[in-house]
């Protein structure tokens, strides 16, 4: 069957439920959200056992949501459509500031000073003009930011979302942002967990529940409609 956001990424909550409305996008109140995509997290891990693990995820990194996210932000950008940008980057160099989600020990224990190389967003996806990034020392990027105030500034209703990690950090914030009443497009293959399995299960979690989960392809028809 070809892919249709329509009944795709379906939970055991809406395996039965209806079809959702068509999406009809107004460049006016739309942005897209650029999510950790950071040079820390695409980084060759210098153990081999490491880099062998972190292989599919770094692959799908390079091939698939780099270079999908670039192309969304050019389109929007082309549309006249708010591209803003949020990356985890601590304001002290002992991130004495972070949240407690990031000093817990392991994967999440996270140093990232703002102003050194890893926490910089990658080459491919750097601000353009006046585009907006926030710093977060948490993993919703409305949180610990006025990400909030500036998306209402601007008059935007719907955020379409891309980046890292689709369970942790995406997950979060577009679960803030449905909280606040916005409107949410999850781009999965703009998307990517540590895992396929983590990516697709979180993405059934989210979907039809804090937002649609959507592809790349279907963007421009949106705008159409």
């Amino acid at each position: 069957m070809a892919w249709t956001w329509k009944t795709a990424y379906r939970s055991f909550y809406y395996a039965t439920a209806p079809e959702p409305d068509d999406i009809a996008l107004d460049p006016a109140t739309t942005a897209v959200l650029v999510i950790d995509i950071q040079n820390t997290y695409v980084a060759e891990p210098e153990d081999p056992e490491e880099a062998a693990r972190w292989r599919p995820f770094l692959d799908r990194m390079r091939d698939v949501v780099i270079p999908n996210t670039v192309a969304l932000a050019a389109d929007a950008r082309a549309r006249g459509v708010e591209v803003l940008f949020a990356r985890i980057a601590c304001q002290t160099q002992d991130g004495r500031d972070r949240s407690l989600s990031q000093k817990k020990p392991g994967f999440n224990n996270l140093l990232l000073p703002k102003d050194g190389e890893a926490s910089q967003l990658v080459p491919d996806l750097q601000p353009q003009g006046d585009e907006i990034t926030v710093l977060k020392t948490t993993d919703s990027a409305l949180t610990g930011t006025n990400l909030r105030l500036i998306l209402h500034n601007l008059g935007i209703r719907t955020v379409i979302c891309a980046g890292i990690f689709t369970d942790q950090c995406v997950s979060s914030t577009v679960r803030s942002l449905a909280d606040e009443s916005f409107d949410v497009l999850i781009v999965d293959d703009c998307c990517a967990a540590a895992t396929d399995d983590l990516h697709r299960h979180e993405l059934e979690v989210l979907n039809m529940i804090y937002g649609h989960v959507v592809r790349l392809e279907d963007i421009a028809g949106f705008f159409a409609a």
